[in-house]
């Protein structure tokens, strides 16, 4: 495939003098694979077109909530007819409580939750929630796990950190990372270290149960099991955050799928049908202690808005249809076995770890089960995989430690189309790097 840059080239010189990098997130400004992003004008289905007219099957999908696919009919018509109302109000709606209550019956540990207006803020009111409940200030989190970009939180933080080849921020005082303690992820032998050094002193464990945030790394069997035993014997609380797998791997997220019941449940992503939201939620005791309730104060003069809310409502109702996440599963299994025999073919070692639709492809030999095991992939094979890719129509997250993310629009066609094109891709990426 040929492809024209000059449009988004020059659109990113001027983006340039806006925004630091060019950019307004870091992953998005392709520094880990070189060369400057392509500059998206419109999407449908599965597919997204820039502003030099080239077309690509996309696995970004706006990094998880499209999980409909772009612009989806029922989507977008339930969109223009509210925005007929009004875009926001300031006041209660009821669109609130109907997403609340779809969220609800998927997720019985969820008895009350709360709207905010991105993941971020859902972890950060989580976790101020979480020491206010226990009394305790310190918090466990797992090397490679990314819970936003709030104080406290940026301490080994996974994907858009690793990519960029940042150290634990600067501007975090050292007083909030001391009570931030980094475990390893599908090791519970650090996770108890760490509570027996630190006794009566844990507020919370954190944890993505399906890390997609240093590539896709699913829970060893027992893991989430354990962490629940652990942290009930301590008295702490144990909180998922499903920002990326709520919804996404199964109606009622990646504690359904591994039944193991969380304090606390922080969402994002998919509850928003492609449109900026949050919330946290959870035992209604813990709950009851948010403002106006209880003590602790947390708001936003966007939560909850009824455009949200709407886009929301409609792609959880399109998730519940019969079949969605079968058809899901089965378009998944079948590109991560054909990657993994473009891979042999070409005698090239990778590792493709996924979980429902959701993978990444690891240029390294070792299987991939934690931070440590994600760090020694070949990031340059990786970068070179990207560009042959997207030289093929093939959009995939500019970054090894990021997921792929398949959508309800993605076909047979698309698929067969993307294992083509990595054959070729990897036998390229062998002849340049031999």
């Amino acid at each position: 495939m040929g492809m024209k840059r000059q449009r988004s080239e020059k659109l990113f010189k001027e983006a340039e003098r806006c925004f630091p990098g060019g950019v307004n997130s870091p992953v998005r400004a392709f520094k880990a694979v070189g060369g400057h992003p392509l500059f998206i004008k419109r999407a449908s289905g599965s597919r997204i077109c820039d502003e030099d007219g080239n077309e690509f099957i996309d696995y970004v999908c706006s990094w998880g909530p499209l999980i409909l696919g772009h612009a989806h009919p029922r989507v977008l018509d339930a969109l223009r007819e509210a925005l007929e109302y009004g875009t926001t109000f300031g006041a209660p709606t009821e669109k609130e409580t109907t997403l609340a209550m779809l969220i609800r019956n998927a997720m019985p540990s969820i008895e009350e939750l709360r709207f905010v207006n991105s993941g971020t803020e859902a972890v950060m009111s989580s976790l101020r929630l979480a020491r206010a409940f226990t009394g305790r200030d310190k918090v466990i989190k797992f090397a490679g796990c990314y819970h936003g970009h709030s104080d406290g939180l940026l301490v080994k933080a996974g994907s858009g950190v690793a990519t960029i080849g940042l150290p634990d921020s600067p501007g975090v005082p050292s007083s909030y990372a001391r009570n931030t303690l980094t475990a390893r992820y599908n090791d519970i032998g650090s996770v108890d270290r760490i509570f027996n050094a630190n006794k009566n002193s844990i507020a919370a464990v954190i944890v993505e149960p399906v890390c997609a945030n240093m590539g896709v790394i699913p829970p060893d069997s027992g893991f989430l099991e354990s962490l629940r035993a652990l942290t009930e014997s301590h008295g702490s609380l144990l909180v998922f955050d499903e920002v990326i797998t709520g919804f996404r791997l199964a109606p009622g997220g990646a504690q359904a799928l591994y039944r193991v019941t969380p304090d606390l449940t922080c969402l994002g992503k998919i509850i928003g049908g492609g449109l900026p939201v949050g919330a946290y939620g959870g035992r209604k005791d813990i709950m009851d202690m948010i403002a106006p309730s209880g003590p602790v104060y947390q708001a936003g003069t966007l939560s909850g808005n009824p455009i949200a809310m709407t886009a929301g409502i409609a792609t959880l109702q399109a998730l519940a249809e019969t079949g969605v996440y079968e058809n899901l599963e089965k378009f998944a299994a079948t590109l991560q076995e054909g990657l993994c025999q473009a891979a042999a073919k070409n005698e090239v070692p990778v590792r493709v770890n996924r979980a429902g639709s959701i993978m990444t492809l690891f240029f390294t030999e070792s299987p991939v089960h934690d931070y440590e095991s994600a760090i020694v992939s070949d990031t340059r094979r990786f970068s070179a995989f990207f560009r042959h890719m997207l030289h093929q129509g093939i959009y995939l997250p500019p970054s090894q430690f990021e997921a792929m993310f398949l959508s309800t629009a993605h076909a047979e066609a698309d698929i067969g189309a993307t294992v083509n094109a990595a054959l070729a891709a990897l036998q390229a990426v062998q002849s340049e790097l031999r």
